[in-house]
C-alpha cells in the first residue's frame, strides 16, 4: 500500500444557475491570450445538449478513456502501443475547430470611428483565428437557452440509451446546468496516451499538468481524454489544460472557478487513496462502487499510520479528515462521479439536481410533509432518473434514486424540525437525524472554511511541487502500474 493525497472537487448541481461566472473568471486567468481563444478550461453546459466540444461523450467516435479487454486487462480505447505509434503523425480521433467553435471578435472600431450617416453602423464579427468576416453559428454554450429542445437535445449521446423515455416535447422539456473542468483523474488516460511523457500527475496533490518543455504536440492526450479537457494551443502547437489553479491551491486558496462561483456550489478538499490499488479499481466490474472505494477512510487508524509512513504530514491528514469531498462522496454518498464507465477514476464529482421535488409532490396530489409522498415524486421528476444515471452512475438508476431520496429526506426533515412536527424521513433513507442535519449544514449554510479545506504547501516541498518528469508512457497501463522508471518517481 502506498497512500497518497489527492485534491478533489464536488459540485452541487442543485445550485448552478448557469451564469458562467466560473467560466469567465477562469478564461481571464488562464486562457486570455493568443493561441487559446477557443479554449475554455471551465465551461458550463446545458443538459441535455451536445456540450463542448460537440458530442464529447460519444466515445464510439472519439475513443477516449479506458476499456477492459476480453482478458480482463485495462487498455486505452485509442488502441495499443503499436496502433498509436502507427498514427502518431496522423491522428484522426480529434475534435476539429468547428466541434469547439470558431472564436470571434467584433470590429468595434466601426462603431467608434464611423462617419456621420443615416444608417446605423454595425460591428460585424471577425474570426479571431483568420481575421476574416464570419457568421457565428456555434459556441461553447450555444445550446444554453435551448437546452432540452429537439434541435440540440436530440444529438445528446446520453439520450441514446433512453430515447423511448424522453419525448422532447415542449411541455415536457427539462434542463439543468453542468459545469465541467479537468477531472484530474487517479488513472488519467491522457497521461498514458502521451508519447513524449509530457503529461504528469503531481506526487504531492495529484493535479495533472503538462510539461511544456517536453510536449511535442502529438495530440494523443486530446484523443485519450474522454472528457475532452486537453486543448492544443494553435500557435505553439502544445497541449494545455486546467491546472486546478495550483499556484492558489499551494497557498491554501481555492481555485478561481470555485472562489468566484455565485451559487457557492463547489467544494474542494483532500482525499487519500492507495496508489497501488488504482489499476485494480479501474478494472473492476462494478466501476461506480470501485470509484467510490478509491477514497480511503482518513479516520481509520491503519490508514492514518500508513499515511504518516508514506510522508503525508499531520496537517494534510487533518485536512483529509475535514474534507467536504470525502463527506459528500463517501460518508453521505450524495456525490457521484461524471461518467465512471470511462474508468479514469475522476476526482471531480457531482450532486445531481433535485430542485423541483416539492412542486412535483404537490402536483401529484401528495403531502410535502410526508416522506413517502416525496419519495414517490422523486421517481416522477421532470429530469428522468435514467438520464442522470447515464451521466453519473454508469446507467444505474437506482443509485441516482437513492441519492435524490436522501436529498429529499434532508428537506423533509428540516421542514419537520422547523414546524415542530414528527418526522420519519431519516429512518426511511437509513440515516439518523444528525446525519441529515450535518448534510443540510454542508449543502445549505456551510461557511467558506467548511467548503474549502485546502492545506497550504510547505516550503520544503518545493522540489516535489515542481513536478516529476514522467517517462514515455506509450504502454497500455496507467499511473497505478507504470514501468519501473515511472514507478521509482512515484515512490
Amino acid at each position: 500500500m502506498k497512500i497518497m493525497a489527492q485534491v478533489a472537487m464536488v459540485m452541487n448541481l442543485d445550485k448552478c444557475i448557469g451564469c458562467s461566472t466560473c467560466s469567465v473568471t477562469c478564461k481571464q486567468t488562464w486562457t486570455n491570450r493568443d493561441g487559446v481563444e477557443y479554449v475554455w478550461f471551465n465551461n458550463v453546459e446545458a443538459k441535455p445538449g451536445v456540450g463542448y466540444p460537440a458530442r464529447w461523450e460519444d466515445q464510439k467516435k472519439w475513443r477516449g478513456g479506458w476499456q477492459v479487454d476480453a482478458s480482463g486487462r485495462l487498455r486505452l480505447r485509442s488502441g495499443g502501443k503499436l496502433y498509436r505509434l502507427s498514427r502518431i503523425f496522423a491522428n484522426p480521433d480529434l475534435p476539429a475547430l468547428e466541434d469547439y467553435y470558431e472564436p470571434a471578435a467584433y470590429d468595434f472600431d466601426t462603431l467608434l470611428n464611423a462617419p456621420a450617416s443615416d444608417r446605423m453602423p454595425v460591428a460585424r464579427p471577425k474570426s479571431a483565428v483568420t481575421g476574416q468576416p464570419m457568421k457565428i453559428e456555434w459556441g461553447p454554450n450555444w445550446d444554453d437557452d435551448l437546452g432540452g429542445s429537439a434541435q440540440y437535445a436530440a444529438a445528446d449521446p446520453d439520450l441514446a440509451a433512453i430515447r423511448d423515455r424522453v419525448k422532447l416535447a415542449f411541455d415536457q422539456t427539462f434542463m439543468f446546468h453542468l459545469p465541467r473542468i479537468c477531472e484530474h483523474c487517479l488513472n488519467p488516460a491522457c497521461m498514458s496516451a502521451c508519447p513524449s511523457g509530457a503529461m504528469y500527475k503531481r506526487e504531492s496533490d495529484g493535479i495533472v499538468l503538462v510539461d511544456q518543455d517536453k510536449c511535442r504536440g502529438w495530440r494523443m492526450c486530446v484523443s485519450g481524454c474522454p472528457y475532452k479537457k486537453v486543448f492544443i494551443n494553435r500557435l505553439s502547437g502544445k497541449a494545455e489544460k486546467c491546472t486546478f489553479c495550483f499556484p492558489r491551491v499551494e497557498e491554501g486558496t481555492p481555485t478561481v472557478c470555485a472562489d468566484t462561483c455565485v451559487g457557492r456550489l463547489r467544494y474542494i478538499g483532500l482525499v487519500l487513496y492507495d496508489r497501488d490499488a488504482v489499476g485494480e479499481l479501474a478494472s473492476a466490474d462494478d466501476i461506480l462502487a470501485a470509484t467510490r472505494a478509491a477514497f480511503l477512510d482518513p479516520f481509520d487508524p491503519a490508514v492514518v499510520e500508513q499515511a504518516r509512513r508514506d510522508g503525508i504530514s499531520e496537517d494534510w491528514i487533518r485536512a483529509a479528515q475535514r474534507s467536504p469531498v470525502y463527506a459528500l462522496a463517501v460518508r453521505h454518498q450524495v456525490a457521484l462521479p461524471l461518467h465512471p464507465e470511462y474508468r479514469t477514476l475522476p476526482m471531480v464529482w457531482y450532486i445531481p439536481p433535485l430542485s423541483p421535488v416539492l412542486d412535483a409532490t404537490a402536483a401529484l396530489g401528495g403531502d410535502n410533509a410526508e416522506a413517502d409522498d416525496i419519495f414517490h415524486a422523486v421517481t416522477a421528476l421532470r429530469v428522468p432518473l435514467e438520464y442522470l444515471a447515464e451521466l453519473f452512475s454508469a446507467g444505474d438508476a437506482d443509485v441516482v434514486a437513492g441519492v435524490l431520496m436522501k436529498l429529499a429526506a434532508v428537506r423533509s426533515h428540516m421542514r419537520a424540525v422547523t414546524m415542530g412536527a414528527s418526522d420519519d424521513a431519516p429512518a426511511s433513507v437509513g440515516a439518523t437525524a444528525e446525519d441529515l442535519e450535518a448534510l443540510y449544514r454542508l449543502l445549505a449554510i456551510a461557511k467558506r472554511a467548511d467548503r474549502f479545506v485546502i492545506p497550504p504547501a510547505r516550503r520544503e516541498e518545493a522540489a516535489v511541487l515542481a513536478g516529476w518528469a514522467s517517462g514515455c508512457s506509450l504502454g497500455d497501463v496507467g499511473p497505478a502500474h507504470m514501468g519501473s522508471a515511472d514507478a521509482r518517481r512515484w515512490s
